[in-house]
């Protein structure tokens, strides 16, 4: 009886959605991983076992923090195989398997559909899985589309038409993907000049890392707004998750950027519309992307500080991006408003939040802030006697991987075998999310056992 009880648990767990997206992600990395260790995909003894499962947890988990030089130690098969892979953990496993079965006629389960529920829409659309999973793919491919263009417009004069081509297809869905790989050896440093290409790049970040979700609510508000041939009496509105989004996305590019010219950006220009649009682009990338038109490495302290909180935070709820995500921070911040202010409910633009998810939010930080002090402290003690890597350039790095941000001090390349293994635990964490990895380890079973109470002192 046992036996069969124990049975029962294992397979509930195993197929619940939280197991479906773990497997999921771990397999995609699995099949990445052997193809960029095909002799053929990369350049001869340039690229280990150990390099291709870091890649490929890399761009599966959307980060961009790479080991190796993408531009030259891959052939151009593995940089087919990278961007696939991008695109691939970009919109999520579950989504391209919604798609193939799709394509073969076939139906979802109603446990996958939950997968695809908690990874990218945030809300239950067992009724219009169809509608909005189209809508998503379409608007996607549209927006890759027309970035890839202007990209190509700004990169022909400078590299010509057959490496702009599949340059501008690569970047372009590395950024709206928010992967941050770049194949160019400084990222966009050489091209910071142009400032088209950085624009494209820094608007793909952006609706990459708003979320499916408020990409398709925005596109259906402007539609209704466009097509509104009578007045209904109805005001279209966007819904309170979008609206947060907006506002603190918003928030964070702009005091980012006002911040990180304060801090210093040490660019060597004195042009001041330079400043300006290094400030902005690095404030938008740092939080969900690891492209810079910067050196990182030759940051000020204060400034490579703010980056970190920035990539702690990271893009929004069933984006591309990693981090505790925008509403995440948006729900802790107002709840601690809430009590210092002795009141009992929490609101967000004048609504009142539900118990359950100013719970979420608070457990979410707490496993986050735990997870990367974890790390900071496993990367103090394995790589300072490696390659001599700061404290400031290790807590950045971990960050950054658990951010699935992929911006870099410059010691990722020397990071040592034990180095490695960690951070690509901290990817695969990161993407999936703290919480989803707690709650797949953890059983959830509750046991309604009310224990004596007790008093502790804290403060």
């Amino acid at each position: 009886m046992g036996k069969t009880v124990k049975k029962r648990k294992k397979t509930k767990r195993t197929k619940s959605p939280q197991a479906i997206m773990v497997w999921g992600f771990a397999g995609a990395i699995a099949i990445g991983t052997l193809l960029l260790w095909l002799p053929f995909a990369h350049q001869p003894g340039r690229v280990g076992l150990l390099d291709a499962m870091f890649t490929s947890t890399s761009a599966v988990c959307v980060t961009g923090l790479s080991v190796v030089d993408t531009g030259s130690d891959f052939t151009l098969f593995g940089q087919i195989v990278i961007v696939l892979l991008i695109q691939l953990g970009g919109l999520g496993v579950m989504t391209f398997a919604a798609m193939a079965f799709k394509a073969l006629g076939m139906r979802l389960s109603l446990v996958s559909q939950a997968a695809v529920h908690d990874s990218i829409f945030q809300k239950d659309v067992a009724a219009q899985f169809r509608s909005v999973f189209g809508g998503i793919l379409a608007l996607t491919l549209i927006i890759e589309t027309i970035g890839a263009i202007v990209i190509f417009i700004h990169l022909e004069p400078l590299k010509g038409v057959s490496e702009a081509i599949f340059s501008s297809i690569f970047h372009s869905v590395s950024a709206f993907c928010n992967a941050g790989f770049s194949l160019y050896p400084d990222s966009l440093v050489g091209l910071r000049g142009t400032g088209g290409l950085a624009l494209a790049v820094a608007i793909l970040i952006i609706l990459g890392g708003l979320g499916h979700n408020t990409m398709y609510e925005i596109m259906g508000l402007a539609k209704r707004k466009l097509a509104r041939n009578k007045d209904d009496g109805k005001i279209a509105r966007l819904s309170l998750h979008s609206s947060t989004v907006l506002w603190v996305s918003a928030g964070l590019i702009i005091a980012g950027a006002v911040m990180l010219m304060v801090f210093g950006l040490t660019t060597g220009e004195k042009n001041a519309w330079e400043i300006v649009g290094n400030a902005l682009f690095q404030s938008v990338t740092s939080r969900t992307a690891g492209f810079n038109t910067i050196d990182i490495g030759a940051l000020p302290v204060a400034s490579l500080f703010l980056l970190t909180m920035l990539m702690f935070v990271g893009g929004s709820p069933g984006s591309c991006a990693g981090g505790v995500k925008t509403t995440t921070v948006a729900v802790w911040l107002a709840r601690i408003k809430s009590s210092l202010a002795g009141e009992k409910e929490v609101r967000i633009l004048g609504r009142r939040l539900p118990d359950e998810t100013v719970s979420r939010a608070g457990l979410l930080m707490g496993l986050a802030i735990l997870w990367n002090i974890v790390g900071v402290m496993i990367l103090s003690a394995t790589e300072p006697g490696v390659n001599g890597a700061g404290l400031s350039q290790i807590i950045f790095e971990q960050v950054s991987a658990f951010g699935t941000v992929g911006l870099s001090t410059g010691i990722t390349p020397t990071l040592s075998v034990s180095g490695r293994l960690w951070i690509i635990l901290t990817m695969f964490v990161g993407r999936l999310g703290p919480l989803t990895m707690a709650v797949w380890i953890v059983n959830n079973k509750r046991v309604n056992v009310h224990y004596p109470k007790g008093e502790v002192m804290i403060g």
